[in-house]
């Protein structure tokens, strides 16, 4: 595969009352096609911030991004966004939320035909018998998923995700997970998500990018995940090497992120931890992890 995104130098700066803040310093990725990249790390250490300049809806202090070989300069239908919050117009059904970028992606396509593109990626998502229904007759669950058809019928050429399932319950989080990774399956879409859960990136991910600490945030390690696709969470949870790994991302989550900026872990004396979570307590293989802010 060839890289399909390059991200070079990437900064970006923020003013304060207390002067300039460096969120991120100096971020370099490349991202081959069709691959699925996780960025993980504390809360502030500019996780979103590389996204949200990879959508075009913030711009790089220094740096650039190139992708497909065009450089970025600001937002556009080359990139599916799926926030945390699906952000649907109310007044709209299901159906017509999708179709709202499908016409415009889509625009020399007959008005049947950019209809069979919403109603085929809302009913692989699972939403068939709710194309007609509008948000507040959907649960939060159910917009997420109309979040999702959206994203992949615009058929972009890259899919950016910003904690897709961060405000959902556990066991909607885990069947979206999986609704997720089969359309990816299908698209094969180059793909960027960022999360605060060491499993769901395990799940995911072709590569796991660990960021350092904020303020100046840089790319610390990045963990190549070696399970075959197509993936099942069980499988995975049988297997010995999803510990190892999962123990090799906690452990830099909890002190390397820190130490490679010259800080002292938090709860060190304590062994207390906060912030990123772990959704594998629900499984009775794996211990429940939180992890610090």
């Amino acid at each position: 595969m060839s890289d399909h995104v390059e991200i070079s130098h990437l900064s970006k700066v923020f003013p304060t009352p207390k002067g300039p803040l460096r969120v991120v310093k100096d971020f370099n990725l490349r991202i081959r096609q069709g691959e699925f990249v996780t960025l993980i790390g504390h809360s502030g250490c500019g996780k979103s911030t590389v996204l949200s300049i990879l959508a075009g809806l913030s711009e790089a202090s220094a740096g650039g991004i190139v992708l497909a070989g065009r450089e970025l300069t600001g937002p556009g239908p080359d990139r599916g966004v799926v926030f945390q919050s699906p952000n649907l117009l109310p007044w709209m059904t299901a159906l017509e939320n999708v179709m709202l970028g499908v016409d415009q992606v889509f625009y020399t396509a007959s008005r049947e035909e950019r209809r069979q593109i919403a109603e085929y990626y809302l009913t692989v998502v699972g939403l068939g018998e709710a194309l007609h229904q509008r948000p507040s007759e959907l649960s939060q669950g159910m917009r997420q998923r109309v979040g999702i058809a959206r994203a992949f019928a615009l058929s972009p050429k890259m899919l950016l995700l910003d904690e897709p399932f961060g405000m959902l319950d556990s066991l909607t989080r885990f069947e979206l997970q999986q609704v997720l990774l089969d359309l990816w399956n299908r698209t094969c879409l180059t793909a960027l998500m960022v999360t605060h859960d060491v499993d769901e990136a395990l799940f995911l991910s072709d590569r796991i990018v660990m960021m350092t600490n904020g303020p100046e945030a840089e790319v610390g390690e990045i963990l190549q995940v070696p399970f075959p696709r197509p993936r099942r969470r069980q499988e995975l949870l049988e297997n010995p090497e999803y510990y190892r790994l999962r123990e090799q991302l906690i452990e830099f989550l909890h002190v390397r992120a820190y130490t490679l900026k010259g800080q002292t872990p938090k709860g060190a004396a304590s062994g207390g931890t906060q912030g990123l979570s772990s959704t594998a307590s629900v499984f009775p293989t794996a211990s429940p992890v939180t992890v610090g802010a």
